[in-house]
């Protein structure tokens, strides 16, 4: 019976940790899509300063309840270029305040034991019914959102309900009191377990809160605890260790950097508590509460971040000195500088966090159409001048096009296989659509530089009407184009009227245009060959318009469907 018992309370505190996993998921992940583009803002205000940095690190790693998630983005945030290592210490050490709130929130079911009202395994069912059904049965997507929230924070407190009551028949006995004693007694092993929990759980939050439930049924002793979370700070490294393999020497810097703030501050408390302990035998021994886990977990992070911050451009030093620069080094087996660059921008480790990929590849969309746009107004230049140099210059731009068109249809592939809100999913299919259009209206642009090589090839030149002509349908184009990108980057309805608007300008004049330069050619003004090269071009800007208005289109529907 007592084998049978010991079994089922195994089953109970295996099934209470698969809860509390589960629930910890979904709510990071209601979180984050509440959050949704917010965390791009956030992100924004890295440019200013370290301080603001620290809490916008904090901010985010609250949101997705992950110090080792914040870590792997902003490893990837440096692949990409996005971000200095300057800037991303402060990221780093706000991430590790941010990963405290996880704790509290488990405290708080200890901190209301007075009355039963104030805990919050008292209202999990709750939650998970409510979540569940507005999940299951409203139509919103913020709404589902919500619910997938609620769910997620009442598992989690049922979970850790479960781990609790299945460790509390036990608690007198001798193993756990023998097992924490040689724990305590010795900093390195507890830091190693410390550190190996984390590993496996690939979360320091998880692994805190873990020893927390321990630590509610009294079993866990003072010093036990505290090297044991010493050694869980520096085990949330792991993940983004792991994850900055493949990547730039300045992201794999970025990944140290967090690795050396945390053994530092890992070696200075680790020491300052053994001598305590020494000293004070009776606070060793002491049985510490899942409170107390919560105040010194985030003791140690305010003062790590305190100390070392002056001290940010020194782990920056360190940093070049543990991964050194190589002179033969090769980031990636690309030979194109410019397709190195531009790949370097689609960092799979930002997929992680989708609120923040989304916005992502909205920008490098933008990117990719202003570069189209730019090779536009550059074959404009070419056909009047007959230039040779800006027709090698529109080719090399159509293979950067070209680039950000291969990439980013991968990014926004992989993207779209995330957890993504109804909102963001119809984002990144629209986003899918803007890249062929624009990579289409890029073509047209290389259309017009091989019309320009036969321009200069066959000594063709438009008369001064034909010219100016061109130049009045062309400007329209460029218009159309620039609104285009404007409406896609910004959301305006105004844009959007002024590309439908322009489109039609450029259908009437582009007719307008061919029938008088087919009575040119009746009438004999224009020679055939000059006449066919003209009629090509006209046809092809006729076309990028065209292009332009799906992408104007994308936005629209967009709005409508909010």
């Amino acid at each position: 019976m007592f084998i049978m018992n010991g079994i089922g309370s195994l089953f109970e505190f295996a099934g209470g940790i698969g809860m509390f996993l589960y629930g910890m998921n979904r709510m990071a992940d209601g979180m984050q899509k509440s959050a949704g583009g917010k965390m791009k803002s956030l992100l924004g205000y890295l440019t200013r300063n370290r301080f603001l940095a620290i809490l916008v690190g904090a901010l985010i790693t609250a949101i997705i309840q992950s110090s080792g998630a914040t870590t792997v983005m902003v490893v990837g945030f440096v692949n990409a270029g996005l971000m200095t290592l300057v800037q991303a210490v402060g990221v780093i050490m706000g991430a590790n305040i941010g990963t405290t709130i996880t704790a509290w929130i488990v405290s708080l079911g200890q901190i209301g034991d007075a009355a039963k009202a104030l805990q919050p395994s008292f209202y999990a069912p709750l939650l998970i019914g409510i979540g569940a059904f507005v999940s299951l049965f409203s139509k919103k997507d913020r709404s589902k959102t919500v619910g997938e929230l609620f769910v997620g924070i009442g598992l989690l407190f049922e979970g850790l309900e479960f781990m609790s009551a299945s460790i509390a028949p036990y608690t007198d006995a001798p193993i756990f009191s023998n097992a924490f004693k040689i724990v305590g007694s010795n900093p390195f092993l507890g830091i190693l377990i410390g550190i190996v929990v984390t590993a496996i759980l690939q979360s320091s939050s998880e692994s805190v809160v873990i020893l927390q439930t321990l630590a509610m049924n009294g079993v866990v002793t003072t010093n036990a605890a505290i090297f044991i979370t010493l050694g869980q700070n520096i085990g949330s490294c792991v993940t983004a260790l792991i994850s900055s393999a493949g990547t730039t020497r300045t992201a794999k810097r970025a990944a140290c950097m967090h690795l050396l703030f945390n053994v530092a501050g890992a070696l200075l408390f680790g020491t300052a508590g053994f001598i305590l302990f020494c000293i004070r035998p009776d606070i060793a021994v002491h049985n510490i509460t899942g409170v107390e886990i919560s105040i010194f977990h985030t003791f140690f992070n305010i003062t790590c971040t305190a100390v070392m911050f002056p001290f940010a451009k020194l782990l920056v030093k360190l940093s070049g000195i543990i991964v050194p620069e190589k002179k033969t080094e090769q980031i990636e087996e690309i030979s194109d500088k410019e397709e190195l660059e531009i790949s370097r921008h689609f960092d799979d480790r930002i997929l992680g966090q989708p609120s923040v990929a989304v916005e992502r590849a909205k920008n490098e969309v933008i990117n990719m159409g202003r570069l189209a746009y730019d090779n536009i107004e550059i074959a404009s230049r070419a056909v009047r001048e007959n230039s040779q140099e800006l027709v090698d210059r529109i080719y090399e731009l159509e293979k950067e096009v070209d680039y950000y068109s291969k990439y980013l249809t991968s990014y926004l592939i992989k993207l779209n296989n995330q957890s993504l809100s109804d909102k963001q999913h119809l984002l990144v299919n629209d986003l899918f659509h803007a890249v062929i259009d624009i990579e289409r209206i890029s073509d047209h642009a290389e259309n017009l530089a091989d019309l320009t090589k036969y321009k200069i090839e066959h000594d063709i030149v438009f008369s001064q009407r034909g010219q100016d002509e061109l130049r009045q349908l062309w400007d329209k184009v460029l218009c159309c184009f620039d609104r285009a990108v404007v409406a896609r980057e910004t959301g305006d309805e105004a844009a959007i009227r002024d590309v439908y608007r322009i489109e039609d300008e450029v259908d009437d004049l582009e007719e307008e245009l061919r029938d008088k330069h087919i009575k040119r050619l009746s009438d004999g003004k224009c020679l055939p060959s000059n006449g066919v090269v003209f009629l090509d071009i006209l046809s092809n800007l006729e076309r990028m318009s065209d292009h332009a208005k799906n992408v104007a289109e994308c936005v629209q529907e967009e709005i409508s469907s909010n």
